[in-house]
């Protein structure tokens, strides 16, 4: 399956779940839509993107099996996270609950959000391996202390896969307790559409967004913003504000000229029809790879069959290589996704501690081995640092095979020995 995509024949891409690619006829679609729109630039933006637009929509949507109206498209899931957070009117005893394991630019969001408006965040601690069970018990224990102390859980975020670590978030049982305690929840689902089978007409998330050019193979930047009709009035404005917006109406104020078309959508996806001159190439090609999913790849099942049995096997692989564990719990629910998390030969200690290294150098570690595995090695998966340990995340995919693993293997073992000697403090 590699020949669909256009990666350099001599490297080795172990790390799709950061940037996602596509494949070689969603190119030619996406070229297409470009071509189009610098043929006829006034033609494209004003009186025929809303047309392509709905049918990507119709598409994504009949995928999901929900609603065309409940769906919109955006660049990334970090926009979606910020469009929802920006939108919401936070009063004093207002808390955002979140993981430890959020997202980075979300939980920056978050502290944005803290230094401009009187809302409060809780951060809930996961040190992974942990099972389901205790997550979603902490998580609704924190909930209901911020409730017994007078404030109020607001918002909730979590993902649907996190990203560092890796792992399958219990995400359906945690919308549910959101629901039970009457608070809003924002799922992050960077890594979910194309990636875990999502079924967002039964789960009823009040927020979801997830980014399509990860796992569902479209161009870079798109990703799918879902509301639930019953809180798309939550939503005043895209970020950034553009044409769809309204404000509402102030005596003696003229209405702001909209120099597009009027369309027959509710407000909420005019919101989203036009927000500033971009590419919108990628968005449009939805149909295109749906498509290759479906007839090249032999649908979802059996993609993420293959994504998650790879990732699995060859995570094991590489444990057993360098002699270390694949990071699980004990329901076997974390690697339930495409992503595998395998611990490195590395020791941490305190100073002094022949052979070991200081926590306070993993860090270096993890940059200085990300920067050597461009340059020298031509391959990439994640290192990362959690709960105490050095760990490298693994992507499955349909262009993935055994001997990249094998080859990984062998590659992160060369790099723990060059960082037991040193080398990553040196440069």
């Amino acid at each position: 399956m590699r020949s669909y995509f256009h990666f350099d024949p001599s490297y080795t891409p172990l790390n799709h779940g950061a940037f996602g690619t596509y494949p070689k006829p969603v190119r030619e679609r996406l070229r297409y839509y470009q071509d189009l729109s610098e043929s006829r630039p006034d033609d494209f933006f004003r009186f025929r993107l809303a047309q392509f637009l709905d049918s990507a929509r119709n598409a994504i949507a009949n995928f999901l099996r929900v609603d065309a109206g409940e769906c919109v498209f955006l660049p990334n899931a970090t926009t979606g996270v910020n469009t929802v957070l920006r939108s919401l009117v936070f009063e004093k005893g207002d808390v955002i609950v979140h993981f430890s394991t959020i997202y980075g630019a979300c939980e920056k969001t978050v502290d944005y959000l803290k230094e401009t408006t009187p809302v409060e965040s809780a951060k809930i601690p996961l040190d992974y391996p942990v099972g389901d069970d205790e997550v979603v018990g902490k998580f609704q224990e924190k909930i209901r202390a911020l409730k017994s102390e007078g404030r109020r859980a607001r918002v909730a975020i979590f993902d649907t896969v996190s990203s560092l670590p890796g792992v399958r978030v219990p995400w359906e049982r945690l919308v549910r307790v959101c629901r039970e305690e009457g608070t809003l929840s924002v799922v992050d689902g960077a890594h979910g559409i194309g990636h875990i089978h999502l079924d967002l007409g039964n789960v009823q998330p009040d927020f979801f967004v997830s980014n399509c050019h990860k796992w569902l193979y479209v161009p870079r930047g798109c990703a799918l913003f879902y509301v639930a009709r019953r809180n798309q009035h939550l939503i005043r404005s895209s970020i950034p504000t553009s044409h769809g917006y309204e404000p509402y109406p102030l005596e003696g104020q003229e209405k702001v000229f909209n120099p597009l078309p009027g369309s027959s959508h509710g407000y909420f996806v005019n919101l989203f029809q036009f927000v500033g001159t971009m590419d919108v190439g990628p968005y449009l090609c939805m149909e295109e790879a749906l498509e290759f999913r479906r007839e090249i790849c032999g649908g979802e099942d059996q993609i993420m069959t293959y994504c998650e049995n790879i990732s699995n096997e060859g995570g094991r692989k590489v444990a057993e290589i360098l002699g270390t564990m694949v990071m699980e719990n004990a329901e076997k629910t974390l690697t339930k996704c495409c992503l595998t998390n395998v611990q490195l030969p590395l020791e941490m200690g305190e100073r002094g501690e022949k052979g070991k290294m200081k926590q306070a150098d993993a860090f270096a570690a993890v940059g200085w081995m990300a920067q050597t595995l461009i340059k020298e090695y031509d391959m990439f998966a994640a290192p990362f640092f959690h709960a105490g340990y050095l760990w490298v995340r693994f992507s499955g995919q349909i262009y993935v095979e055994m001997d990249d693993f094998v080859a990984a293997a062998g590659v992160f073992r060369e790099l723990c020995e060059r960082v037991e000697k040193g080398e990553h403090l040196r440069c």
